[in-house]
Order: C-alpha cells, then structure tokens, then sequence
C-alpha cells in the first residue's frame, strides 16, 4: 500500500491522539490546557486538509476510507471522555454522541457489505463542526459567566446536531438494513 499524503495525515491525527490526552488530562493549568488546545486543532486540521487533498488530487484510497473516519472517532471520542474527567462536559451526553458513532458505523457496515456508498450529509459535516467548537472550548474552559453560557450553548447545538444528523442519516439510508445482496 503506497502511503499518499491524505494516508500520512491521518495516521499523523492518530499519533497526535495520545499526546493531545496526557496534555489534556495533566490539567496544570493554562500551558498544558493550551498544548492540548493546539494538538487537538492540529489534528482537527489534518481531518479536513486529508479530505480535501484526497478528493482534489484523486488520491483517495481503502486505506483512507477506512482509517480516516476511525481516526475523527477517536480523537472526538477521547476528547470527550477526557472532558467527562475533568468535570466538564455530562456523561450522559458523551453516551449519546458516541452510541450516533457506533450506530451510523453500523449502518456503513452493512451498506459496505451490500456494495452500497453512504456519503457524509450536511447535517453529520454541522455536526462535526460543532463538536470541534465545543471540544476546544470546553478545553481552554475560561472563567466568567459568559464562557459558562457558551460552553453550555455549544454542547447543547453540538447534542441537537447530532441528533438531528443521526435522524437524518436513518430516514436517508432506511433502505439499507430492508435490503440484501
């Protein structure tokens, strides 16, 4: 397997995944909240620069198709869980954002299997979006009565986006768990 650009930037994301956690997790005040800030940016970053790069330059492979999805879950996911930890975000609502993850990996799963292609749709891309706003806030977590309202406004969007994207990527795609090969 020939190791393009997109390929390396994403197993770059993965590698950046577990320095973001110990940063993260270290929680000595601002210098190691910022690193973590800056590691979880960065891979966020190479999540959008390996897309693109991919789909421009036609360099779109299994590989890619496969890790690059894997590699946005667990850094999404491992931020989450680290922010439960750190008494910043509520269990319950990381339960809800990653049962969407593991159901929508399902429903790839089967439509692979059936020789069906589920694209990403608006509302996953929203969806996405927001958690990386939320995940980067809720990381830096400045004081005052208005950082609160915002870190409580975006996980609050970021729950009703992922909702909404995991509804609308049933009623879209219903047809796969009705369908067989």
């Amino acid at each position: 397997m020939e190791m393009n650009l997109p390929n390396k930037l994403t197993i770059l994301r993965v590698i950046m995944i577990p320095f973001f956690v110990v940063f993260l997790l270290m929680n000595k005040g601002f210098t190691t909240e910022l690193t973590a800030l800056v590691l979880f940016a960065a891979a966020s970053l190479t999540d959008f620069f390996d897309g693109y790069i991919a789909r421009k330059y036609n360099l779109v492979t299994n590989f890619g198709k496969f890790m690059d999805p894997l590699a946005d879950k667990l850094l999404v996911c491992s931020a989450m869980i680290c922010l439960i930890e750190l008494g910043r975000l509520p269990a319950w609502i990381v339960i809800i954002i990653i049962a969407r993850e593991f159901i929508i990996s399902g429903f790839r799963l089967v439509a692979s299997d059936n020789g069906i292609v589920i694209a990403a749709s608006y509302w996953g891309k929203f969806k996405t979006v927001s958690q990386m706003f939320m995940i980067m806030l809720l990381i830096i977590h400045p004081e005052g009565t208005v950082f609160f309202w915002l870190e409580q406004i975006l996980i609050y969007v970021s729950l009703i986006l992922t909702i909404v994207s995991l509804l609308d990527y049933i009623m879209k795609n219903k047809q796969v768990l009705t369908e067989q090969k």
